[in-house]
C-alpha cells in the first residue's frame, strides 16, 4: 500500500485520530498544566478524556472546556482510571498523559506523521525531557529508549513512559488492559505483556516533559518495587498469559531469580521474615517448574 493511500485511509473517517487520556487523582495543582499542553497542540484531531479517579482536593471545581470528556469515578487506582478512559475512547490511536507531565506543542502532529509513515507499527513512544525537583536531568544509559524487540531489556525495568506512548486502539483487544490489582508497576506489566509479541517503535524526538520528585508519586509510596515486577513476570509462567518462546522464558526466569534474590536480602535485612519465607517458597516452585505458584502475597502491604 502506498503512503498516499495510507494517508487517505487515515483521514477519510469521522472519529478522531487520537484519544488523549489523562488520569488524575488529587493533582489539582498540576492538571491545568497538563490539560493546556494538550489544548495547545498544533494538531487538533483528537478527543481529550480526563478521568477523575475520586479526587478529594477540590478538583471538581476546576473548570474544563465543554468539549473535554470528563469521567468521574470512585477511587480505584491509576490502572482503573486509564482503563475507564480506554473503554470510552473512540480514537484510532490512544495517547496517555500523566497529570503531572506535559507535552510539547508539536507532539501529536509529529506522532501522527510517524504513524502515517509506519502503519505497521501498533505501539511506539517518543523521547522525553526529565525534570527532577525543578532541575533538568539526563537519563542514565539503562533508561535510554530503544525500539524493535524490547522484551529482554524491559525485564529489568520499565522502558516505556505512559506520557510518551501511543497505542493503536485495537491492541488492547489482543493483550488486555492495565492490571487493576497492581497499585504500581502497572505500566511495566502491560508493556512487558505487549513486548513479548509486538515490536515497539521509537520517534527519537523529545516531545514530552516528564516531572519527578513529587511527594505523592506512587513509586515512592511502596516498599520493594520489584515485588510487583516479579508478580508481573510470574504471569507468563502460571498460565495467565500465553507461554513464551523457550529463549524468552529462559531469560525471564534468569531475571526473575535475580530479582527474587535481591528482594529476599532486603526482606531479611528489614525483618520481613514471613514475606521472605513466602518468597523462598515461590522461588523453589519456579525452580521446580510448578505451575501452582501463588504470587498474590506479593501485592499485600
Amino acid at each position: 500500500m502506498s503512503l498516499k493511500s495510507v494517508r487517505s485511509n487515515f483521514f477519510s473517517r469521522n472519529k478522531p485520530f487520537f484519544s488523549v487520556i489523562i488520569p488524575v487523582f488529587n493533582r489539582k495543582e498540576f492538571i491545568e498544566r497538563a490539560v493546556n499542553s494538550v489544548l495547545s497542540q498544533d494538531l487538533q484531531d483528537y478527543e481529550l478524556i480526563i478521568v477523575d479517579d475520586g479526587s478529594t482536593d477540590g478538583l471538581d471545581n476546576v473548570i474544563f472546556r465543554s468539549d473535554i470528556i470528563v469521567i468521574r469515578k470512585e477511587n480505584g487506582g491509576v490502572s482503573s482510571a486509564r482503563n475507564a478512559g480506554i473503554r470510552k475512547a473512540s480514537g484510532e490511536y490512544i495517547a496517555f498523559l500523566d497529570s503531572d507531565d506535559e507535552w510539547k506543542s508539536n507532539k501529536l502532529s509529529l506522532q501522527q506523521k510517524f504513524i502515517v509513515e509506519n502503519p505497521e507499527i501498533r505501539i511506539f513512544q517518543s523521547d522525553e525531557e526529565w525534570i527532577r525537583r525543578g532541575e533538568k536531568v539526563n537519563p542514565k544509559n539503562i533508561h535510554q529508549k530503544i525500539f524493535g524487540d524490547i522484551f529482554y531489556n524491559s525485564l529489568k525495568l520499565c522502558l516505556v513512559s505512559p506520557s510518551a506512548v501511543v497505542v493503536r486502539n485495537d491492541i488492547f483487544d489482543q493483550y488486555g488492559l492495565f492490571d487493576e490489582k497492581m497499585p504500581v508497576c502497572e505500566d511495566y506489566d502491560l508493556w512487558l505483556r505487549i513486548s513479548a509479541r509486538e515490536p515497539f517503535g521509537l520517534l527519537n524526538e523529545k516531545l514530552i516533559i516528564k516531572y519527578g520528585g513529587a511527594h505523592d508519586q506512587l513509586s515512592s509510596s511502596k516498599w520493594g518495587m520489584d515485588r510487583y515486577r516479579i508478580y508481573s513476570m510470574i504471569k507468563f509462567l502460571d498460565g495467565t498469559y500465553e507461554r513464551l518462546s523457550s529463549h524468552k522464558e529462559y531469560k525471564l526466569k534468569e531475571e526473575l531469580f535475580r530479582k527474587i534474590e535481591v528482594l529476599l536480602k532486603g526482606c531479611i535485612k528489614h525483618g520481613r521474615i514471613d514475606f521472605a519465607l513466602h518468597l523462598e517458597n515461590l522461588r523453589d516452585s519456579i525452580g521446580n517448574n510448578l505451575n501452582s505458584t501463588d504470587s498474590t502475597f506479593l501485592l499485600q502491604e
